[in-house]
């Protein structure tokens, strides 16, 4: 028998040659030295004024209930580290798929009896962003749940759809042209490590969502609401196409 430290060793050796044919490349390896700066630093990063509007609402009681989400949670700061990796996550209650947006805004409706909050809007994404914070450096980690499966499988499928009057598919832009330009901003591999995100462009936050309704309005496509059945899909897809890799929530893009 392979003596154990031989093992160990031959397993390193595997997972180290496993990760240098990785070639997935984060967005934020795609945009300009100034815009990364930003990124890394939290004293210039604008997003961390909707982190901090999140950590305010964490405490804040709100509903019928009036509990607040450090009532039941405590310390986001252990209690939510990593949660933002596993999602989307398959919930049993609604026997669907949910994003983190949605499990924050359930909690809002079940168990303090408060009113959900409005997609994109300043206290969702602050939330989310507060939570999100809590697992960034950590490697993206979505659910091995077979209940999952037709999600992902769905997803898969749109990314690769060609859609509206141009015709084109996600695959098109951020699989076959990654590192190209277009429109004078170069195609990232479209990896959604740090949602949500500051934009420069949008002057603010915004969700994977919101990106991915912009880039179905550019190519001219009929646009699904907010938390629509396609946009979850999309996003349980692409967090399994970006396992293993780190997240940057909340992060800054042009």
């Amino acid at each position: 028998m392979m003596p154990a430290r031989l093992i160990a060793l031959v397993m390193l050796l595997g997972a180290a040659l496993v990760h240098a044919g990785d070639t997935r490349k984060s967005g934020a390896e795609f945009i300009n030295p100034s815009t990364q700066a930003m990124q890394r630093d939290d004293t210039q990063n604008p997003a961390m004024l909707w982190v901090g509007g999140g950590e305010a609402l964490w405490q804040r009681k709100a509903g019928r209930s009036d509990q607040s989400c450090a009532g039941c949670h405590g310390n986001a700061k252990v209690s939510m580290r990593g949660v933002a990796a596993r999602y989307p996550a398959f919930d049993t209650r609604t026997m669907a798929a949910l994003n983190l947006g949605q499990r924050v805004n359930q909690c809002r409706v079940n168990h303090q009896q408060a009113e959900p909050l409005r997609a994109e809007s300043e206290e969702l994404l602050g939330i989310e962003s507060y939570i999100a914070l809590q697992s960034r450096g950590m490697p993206q980690a979505p659910p091995a749940d077979p209940r999952l499966q037709p999600a992902r499988e769905r997803g898969q499928r749109l990314f690769a759809q060609r859609i509206g009057q141009l015709n084109l598919s996600c695959a098109q832009c951020h699989d076959s042209n990654a590192g190209n330009r277009l429109g004078g901003s170069t195609i990232p591999q479209g990896h959604a490590l740090a949602y949500p995100v500051y934009r420069l462009e949008w002057q603010g936050m915004g969700s994977l969502q919101r990106r991915l309704r912009n880039c179905m309005s550019g190519v001219r496509a009929e646009v699904p609401a907010f938390n629509a059945q396609e946009l979850v899909d999309l996003e349980v897809y692409l967090a399994a196409r970006d396992k293993g890799m780190k997240l940057e929530a909340p992060g800054v893009r042009p």
